[in-house]
């Protein structure tokens, strides 16, 4: 035997399983506790659906309200904040120690971009060959960075050498 479906959202007229609820009519006004039965009959007086609003309160608030156009709202409200929301993306800039001025403000002005479009960066700065026995020069330049963006972003993670790279993840604030 199969198990009925499982319906998603608030409880509406016959589904609401409690004997007392607080109801709230269409104009918004609280008409206060009643029996489940009074309170789905004034919902039947005015042609509208009874939907629990808030079903963990004790008693249940109960509204009545046209569900249809209520869950058309919801969806509409959904919709919206999907819309609105900004999902944060890792850009990554590479480096070299002995990088040139201009090819460093190249690189600081593709960041300040990315910050002002609420990305996080990953400065990676590579080492190759005999640039390897200075990591100091490396941690010198990423301090640099650093103090750059020290009033528009903070620092996620700490420079840090990983085998022939160094490391570092700014966010913006």
């Amino acid at each position: 035997m199969q198990a009925p479906p499982v319906k998603d959202g608030p409880r509406t007229n016959q589904d609401i399983r409690v004997p007392r609820v607080l109801l709230i009519d269409q104009n918004g006004e609280k008409q206060g506790e009643m029996p489940i039965s009074a309170a789905l009959e004034a919902a039947e007086e005015v042609g509208l659906d009874l939907v629990e609003i808030v079903p963990n309160a004790n008693p249940p608030v109960c509204k009545i309200l046209d569900y249809g156009k209520f869950r058309f709202q919801e969806q509409k409200k959904k919709n919206e904040a999907r819309k609105r929301q900004k999902v944060v993306e890792l850009k990554e800039i590479k480096l070299r120690p002995n990088i040139d001025t201009h090819d460093y403000e190249v690189k600081a002005k593709a960041m300040r971009r990315f910050f002002e479009e609420g990305d996080k960066v990953k400065v990676t700065l590579r080492f190759r060959g005999r640039e390897m026995a200075h990591p100091e020069l490396g941690m010198k330049l990423l301090e640099k960075v650093k103090a750059d963006f020290e009033e528009v972003t903070k620092v996620e993670y700490e420079p840090r050498m990983e085998g022939r790279q160094m490391i570092m993840i700014l966010a913006p604030k």
